[in-house]
């Protein structure tokens, strides 16, 4: 182990016994991430999907000098502020149909858990009780705290060592044939006086193996979802801001969910912040005279004005600079340089979608051994489960993506 928190620090997702060593990151610039030892890693996961306009990008890094020096926090509880309200407003202008009323938190996990909140609530606030499960998706994922935890793949999923201990949601396939739209349809008549919501990632299942749908069968989700009366989750934490080549990936399909969350690229990599948005009619529900009709959610650092600040300046990027174009860019150039790993026999499937390329093992490989192999190569990609994928910044520079696919791509092959 190195010297840093060799002894103290609990790291995400890892069994702390066996784990190889962490690297030490001291700076980054753009799409680079510099070691204490003094090499330098083209980071091709955009740190978890976060740092889509590359690291350090000096816009952000004014807006955010400025409001630290003004004020970097205050408490949203009976207070307000500029950045959290204009950022409101950029937000609802952005997004499609009446999503409208914006909830400020401070992670994509409690993002959902204010959705899964929102949804139960909803029917509570109109007199109806008894709707407190939700329906996902198998393959999901949808965060680590409780409520997103029971949301996610209850067998494939990491979580589900947990079952016992999780509420009890229903699970479906995505309709992505008549015979899963008919199942689906069947389920939601059966259950629906049960159902608080529909809750889907739309074209994108990431963290559940970067499994990807075409904007029809979302489509399908969504009418099925209002044919039986239910609001519908879109969680694009991973799928917003352009990932998907679109600003968000309900736009391909037409769909506008009753309720949206929103995460990691918000900030453009810098801040932790997330946002669950609300269509009118949801949060009408919660409009009344009556105390205990209101929303009883509050993060400490909610609307945080420094993650605001951070994200109303990754908004003007998007404003500004041609992130869809290079998002497009990024997509063309997966598909080329992935596309021959497709036909070998070690390879199961080839997936790219957006600025989203993944490289499925028909068996998974050595994960540890494979991550080693990839820094040795320069790139900093972390391949989990039997997928090894890239998700680079969308700023990246055509030679550096070009050495994230060779190196992918050389791995691969060995393997494969």
């Amino acid at each position: 182990m190195t010297a840093l928190g060799t002894q103290n620090l609990w790291r995400p997702y890892t069994q702390m016994k066996t784990a190889a060593p962490p690297l030490e990151a001291v700076a980054t610039r753009g799409s680079r991430i510099t070691l204490a030892d003094g090499r330098e890693l083209i980071d091709g996961i955009a740190s978890w999907w976060t740092a889509v306009h590359g690291y350090n990008h000096p816009h952000i890094a004014a807006a955010m000098a400025d409001q630290l020096a003004r004020m970097p926090h205050v408490m949203f509880g009976g207070l307000t502020h500029a950045p959290a309200e204009r950022l409101g407003q950029r937000l609802a202008a952005l997004l499609p149909g009446e999503l409208n009323h914006v909830f400020f938190a401070d992670s994509g996990s409690v993002a959902v858990e204010v959705a899964l909140k929102m949804a139960v609530q909803l029917w509570l606030n109109r007199g109806e009780t008894g709707r407190t499960r939700v329906l996902a998706f198998r393959g999901g994922y949808h965060g680590d705290t409780m409520g997103a935890m029971s949301a996610c793949d209850p067998e494939e999923g990491m979580h589900r060592r947990f079952g016992a201990y999780l509420p009890t949601q229903l699970f479906a396939d995505l309709p992505r044939g008549p015979e899963q739209e008919a199942a689906l349809d069947a389920t939601l008549a059966r259950h629906r006086h049960e159902l608080a919501a529909v809750i889907v990632e739309p074209l994108v299942q990431g963290a559940g193996g970067m499994l990807t749908h075409p904007p029809e069968v979302l489509a399908t989700v969504a009418r099925l979802a209002r044919r039986h009366g239910l609001p519908l989750i879109a969680d694009e934490i991973f799928t917003g801001f352009a990932r998907t080549g679109s600003l968000f990936a309900c736009e391909q399909a037409g769909v506008v969910p009753d309720i949206l969350c929103l995460s990691k690229a918000l900030t453009g990599g810098t801040m932790a912040l997330a946002a669950t948005v609300a269509t009118t009619e949801i949060f009408s529900a919660f409009w009344s005279d009556d105390p205990s009709a209101a929303l009883m959610h509050g993060p400490t650092f909610m609307a945080n004005p420094l993650a605001c600040a951070a994200a109303n300046a990754s908004l003007d990027l998007f404003e500004t600079e041609p992130r869809l174009d290079q998002a497009a860019a990024i997509a063309a150039r997966l598909r080329d340089g992935l596309a021959p790993l497709a036909g070998l026999a070690g390879v199961r499937e080839v997936r790219v979608l957006g600025a989203i390329g993944a490289v499925q093992f028909a068996v998974a490989p050595d994960l540890a051994d494979l991550k080693r192999r990839l820094v040795e190569r320069g790139v900093w990609v972390r391949p989990f489960g039997d997928i090894v994928y890239l998700t680079p910044a969308l700023t990246i520079g055509p030679d550096e993506l070009d050495r994230l696919i060779e190196a992918v791509t050389a791995e691969v092959t060995a393997i494969a």
